[in-house]
């Protein structure tokens, strides 16, 4: 296990530096000089003192070496300051980052559970209520865009039958989750429904396929009870490629927020770095979206773990 997570690193080290790279000299293509976003109009006329900024800021150094101090500065925790505000982006984040990953999680965790129920379900009892809900969520999911979801349950459940808040994560004199809770059911139930779409397919076609393998058959014909054939047996060996799947739709479900998150006026990630491409504040984006291919690096890690827990036989084809 230990050589299998060596390896995994071992890979994971230069794809980090490789998306680093890419981030950073795409930023330098762009035409717009980030001196000229930085200052005043008034300044901007003062060449002496351009000259002087640029200089302190090391954007008269090679493009190498600003690359290098940047990335040094990335991992030191040292993200610089935002062109638009002037404030730490490290203060950005921390502000703005826990509403994200409330966001997040919460629409995961209910996803995750009513994927693997009805998945589940669906499979097992084909052609049943179940499986014909999956179907729904499926269709509804992949036909209609996450922003769509969001404003329809907008207009239907804030505007129309006022049960619910229009947005916002909290309201003026509210400090408690149960407080925020209510603020919380659009978004969650918009990202929930985008997330279910895949993954109750794939549950439930990884369950179709665990039926047909020939330890399935062997328990039920040695008598062995329905509930556990399912659980022991086919449920835990169709958990593989579901991981695989959940782990790679969590960077799509943060990329999801950003949308959802205008939507409703969420004070998120999402929100910052839309503010920071109308602004071009590139060292918010740059930022912003080093963190976002971290997830996904981090994600694809993790499945790796599971998978190898999972199933054995990955750690041992992976030391061939």
């Amino acid at each position: 296990m230990i050589s299998f997570l060596i390896r995994r690193i071992a890979i994971l080290v230069p794809m980090a530096f490789t998306i680093s790279a890419l981030i950073f000299f795409a930023s330098r293509l762009s035409p717009i000089d980030p001196i000229n976003a930085m200052v005043p109009p008034d300044m901007a006329a003062d060449s002496a003192n351009l000259a002087q900024l640029r200089e302190e800021l090391g954007l008269n150094d090679h493009i190498i070496l600003q690359y290098f101090h940047w990335l040094k500065n990335i991992a030191t925790g040292e993200f610089g300051y935002s062109l638009q505000s002037g404030q730490k982006i490290s203060e950005i984040l921390a502000l703005r980052m826990p509403a994200t990953l409330e966001l997040v999680l919460s629409a995961l965790i209910l996803s995750t559970i009513l994927a693997l129920t009805l998945g589940l379900f669906a499979g097992a009892k084909r052609g049943g209520i179940a499986d014909k809900l999956s179907r729904i969520f499926a269709v509804i999911g992949i036909a209609v865009p996450d922003f769509f979801i969001g404003l329809a349950l907008l207009n239907v459940f804030a505007y129309r039958v006022e049960w619910l808040p229009t947005g916002n994560r909290i309201a003026p004199g509210q400090v408690t989750f149960w407080d925020r809770f209510p603020h919380l059911i659009l978004p969650v139930a918009t990202l929930t429904i985008a997330m279910l779409a895949v993954l109750i397919r794939y549950t439930r076609n990884s369950v179709l396929d665990t039926l047909n393998r020939d330890f399935v058959k062997t328990a039920r014909s040695k008598g062995v009870p329905e509930w556990r054939v399912l659980y022991s047996h086919v449920f835990r060996n169709s958990l593989g490629p579901v991981m695989v799947i959940l782990a790679f739709r969590l960077p799509l479900l943060v990329g999801g927020s950003i949308l959802v998150e205008t939507v409703f006026q969420w004070p998120g990630i999402g929100t910052t770095i839309i503010a920071a491409v109308s602004a071009s504040d590139y060292p918010v984006i740059m930022v912003i979206s080093m963190l976002i291919a971290m997830v996904i690096l981090v994600a694809s890690f993790l499945v790796d773990i599971v998978k190898s827990i999972l199933d054995p036989r990955v750690r041992l084809g992976g030391g061939k």
